[in-house]
């Protein structure tokens, strides 16, 4: 085996051609979103274009012969395979491009792209010059081997066709229908003069005088000619159809053979991932902490080949529209103060004051699920009489509130002075709140209607929060939080939630509307859709997907986020979301990367360039940014977390009891309070005895509306006690806003307004 040695190179790109197909030379290959473009060894020859992370001095004939061989297993395997042998890996050869099949596109700055099966390989050169020699050679290469495939002939004995030229699939399927014409045509014929040959036959044997059998004789002569033809022109008709079809169908039978055997491949490759997916994390669960000690041993900045293979992936084709370069400036870029982070608690810190820091741990029930689903598949959620048993111990109203949990992001936004920094950081929380479902598969209770929950953390962390139930079917939620630190947030939100069998679909309507109190800036935005997989067979998980477009109504400044759905397929981080921020003119100032359930990162934009696109022309806009600032990172989950619903530290604290709540106040629910004590038969009674009341309720009203209807007096529909439906002056958008009167209540304890909903 011929040995890679390094050496030092003379100029700065070390082009050079040993021989007439062979070109080397150092480019910048876009890695990932961290590191942006990275110098790597480009090695072209024999129809491949191989890359390596260090210069290596490779005897032509030696790379030649593993060209010769990768170009063999790429052909027999798979066109777009990338040889990974251990003798690559071993002389840190990062991959190998096929050039048969590669679309080559120039873009500006120096920028080249090669899209090969669906990936596209984003490249950079020095100079303008050295990018068209580049361009030149590959062009010439990829010409070079595609007249070296095998071409295919009649014979049927072609090798597999990856990819059947369009041109003569169309001609043959024009062919065949030009011949299926001529013969619906003779058959047309064949029939007419099958009927006129059938009557003369007919008239000749009703003759009575020999006279008029001659003409009649000569009649049938003619159409029995007639006849005979068109029999004969509908034969060859037929046989020219056949071996045109038999000339082709060895040719599709052998392409329909090659797509057969990729599928069963793919599909064995999904099943080896699958079960080594469920060991890894059967190995996980059963020694965590051995883990954990690993990867704190492991240098940070010094990650192996391997785990940046992990980790970091090329540009693939369903990549967003732009790409980002960190500046080769690498001088810190200090931000507003206003970003610093001193007041973020890795560990969060809603125990300081003595608030609980654990539940009973839930109990071990087992149950039989698809019992119970199998009438459900296609229903509303919400309708659906479920056991507490696929419950968490929390009402709606509480997982609502428990959005404000990363609060503080709030508090440093209504401190920026920059509306687009402040958008940077509301972005990062509406982010922020998806991060506590990722292990949180569990429903929780649905609330009654008229339920409220409030939460007072003023003397912690300056807000107060109440929430109300306005509506049951659909089931409807208005909430209000007015804070000290200069901001409040008020939303109203329906969920609509179906159960498709496999998993369920949870869709929260309506918007979130956030306002600081100094600038003015209202922003806007919505949720995305949640789903919950594995509901009849595996361990449940769950996903979230979509986009969230935040707009300041004041200064018209734009987040736009996107929640890439999990995909075996798709070599993206897992929970990926990314963002960009613009003005109101359009122009884009930030890139946000990170994942919904870790943390988000925000960099700076300063230079934007138009690249080239993929296979289908997409054009992408190259970002140049500064490094990276940390926006958000995750709380911790508190031990033993794993037998408390996953619950975070605020979650522990939002069923607590505490005095002088209102009556109607989720922590008073008796079948929630039951089965947070492990009370799961207890809870299931008492859930069966408040449903069937609110149903009894339901049907009171009902009846009293209608009784109403036929006095000719006007239905009152259900009105809320806190809230009422206004018309938002800026945005025009009719919803449920505080109106007032719930902390003053509190404050006389005075709840004679409520009604005795449990």
């Amino acid at each position: 085996m011929t040995e890679l040695v390094v050496r030092t190179l003379p100029s700065p790109s070390g082009v050079q051609g040993p021989g007439p197909d062979t070109y080397k030379g150092w480019l910048f290959k876009w890695t990932n979103y961290l590191k942006g473009y990275q110098r790597r060894w480009f090695v072209l020859s024999n129809g491949l274009l191989s890359y390596y992370r260090y210069v290596h001095c490779v005897s032509v004939d030696a790379h030649e012969e593993r060209s010769r061989l990768s170009a063999r297993v790429t052909l027999l395997c798979h066109p777009f395979h990338r040889p990974r042998t251990q003798a690559e890996m071993a002389h840190t050869c990062r991959g190998t491009i096929t050039l048969a099949t590669v679309h080559i596109e120039m873009g500006d700055t120096y920028h080249f792209v090669l899209t090969s099966g669906g990936r596209s390989y984003h490249l950079k050169a020095y100079t303008e010059g050295e990018c068209q020699r580049w361009v030149s050679a590959l062009q010439q290469a990829k010409a070079n081997a595609t007249q070296m495939m095998p071409h295919s002939d009649d014979s049927g004995d072609e090798g597999p066709l990856a990819q059947p030229d369009r041109a003569l699939i169309q001609g043959a399927l024009k062919t065949l229908a030009s011949k299926f014409e001529d013969l619906s045509t003779c058959n047309d014929l064949i029939g007419k003069h099958g009927a006129a040959l059938q009557r003369s036959l007919s008239e000749l044997e009703d003759l009575r005088t020999p006279t008029d059998g001659a003409d009649k004789l000569k009649a049938v002569n003619e159409r029995a000619t007639l006849f005979r033809i068109t029999s004969n022109a509908m034969i060859n008709a037929c046989q020219d159809f056949v071996d045109l079809a038999e000339t082709h169908s060895r040719r599709w039978q052998r392409v329909l053979q090659y797509e057969r055997e990729q599928r069963h491949h793919l599909e064995e490759t999904i099943e080896q991932l699958a079960k080594q997916h469920n060991n890894l994390e059967r190995a996980w669960r059963e020694a965590p902490s051995t883990h954990n000690k690993g990867a704190e041993r492991t240098p940070e900045g010094e990650s192996s080949e391997e785990n940046e293979d992990i980790e970091f992936f090329d540009a693939m084709e369903d990549s967003p529209a732009f790409i980002t370069v960190p500046a080769e400036d690498h001088s810190q870029h200090s931000l507003s103060s206003n970003w610093s982070q001193s007041d973020n608690d890795s560990s969060g810190s809603y125990l300081r004051r003595g608030r609980r820091c654990r539940i009973p741990d839930k109990p071990n029930y087992s149950l039989n699920l698809w019992s119970i689903m199998k009438n459900c598949i296609g229903k509303e959620l919400s309708k659906i009489p479920m056991p507490v048993n696929f419950n968490e111990p929390l009402s709606m109203l509480q997982r609502l509130t428990e959005d404000l949990e990363y609060s503080e992001l709030l508090d440093r936004a209504a401190r920026c002075d920059s509306s687009l920094e402040q958008m940077c950081l509301v972005s990062a929380f509406s982010v922020s709140s998806y991060s506590t479902t990722i292990h949180r598969t569990g429903k929780p209770f649905n609330p009654l209607l008229g339920e409220t929950y409030e939460l007072d953390r003023v003397e912690e962390y300056g807000y107060r929060s109440i929430c109300e139930q306005i509506s049951h079917h659909p089931p409807a939620a208005a909430h209000h939080v007015v804070s000290q630190r200069g901001w409040t947030l008020w939303q109203e939100i329906t969920i609509d939630s179906k159960f498709r069998g496999k998993y369920i679909s949870i869709m929260p309507l309506g918007n979130i509307h956030l306002k600081f109190h100094a600038s003015g800036n209202h922003y806007v935005w919505s949720k995305v859709t949640s789903t919950v997989h594995n509901i009849i067979v595996g361990k449940l998980w769950i996903d979230q997907s979509g986009d969230i477009i935040i707009v300041n109504n004041r200064s018209k400044d734009t987040c736009h986020l996107k929640f890439s759905p999990y995909s075996y397929f798709s070599r993206d981080v897992p929970r990926k979301v990314t963002g960009i921020v613009t003005d109101g003119e359009g122009s884009a100032h930030y890139i946000l990367s990170g994942t919904w359930d870790d943390k988000m990162e925000s960099a700076k934009i300063i230079e934007s360039s138009h690249g080239c696109g993929g296979s289908e022309g997409k054009q992408k806009t190259v970002y140049q940014t500064r490094p990276p600032q940390l926006l958000w990172k995750k709380y911790s989950l508190p031990e033993n977390a794993e037998n408390m619903h996953f619950f975070s530290s605020l979650a522990l604290t939002l069923n607590e009891p505490e005095d002088g709540v209102a009556p109607t106040d989720s922590r008073l629910r008796p079948d929630q309070r039951l089965m947070e004590a492990g009370l799961w038969d207890e809870a299931n009674a008492e859930k069966q005895r408040l449903e069937e009341r609110q149903r009894l309720e339901r049907r009171k009203r009902e009846a009293q509306a209608n009784l109403a209807l036929e006095e000719g007096k006007e239905t009152e529909r259900y009105q809320p006690l806190w809230f009422e439906k206004r018309t938002d002056t800026e945005t025009g958008e009719s919803s449920y806003v505080y109106r007032g009167g719930y902390w003053e209540a509190k404050d006389r304890q005075d709840w004679n307004q409520c009604s005795a909903i449990f």
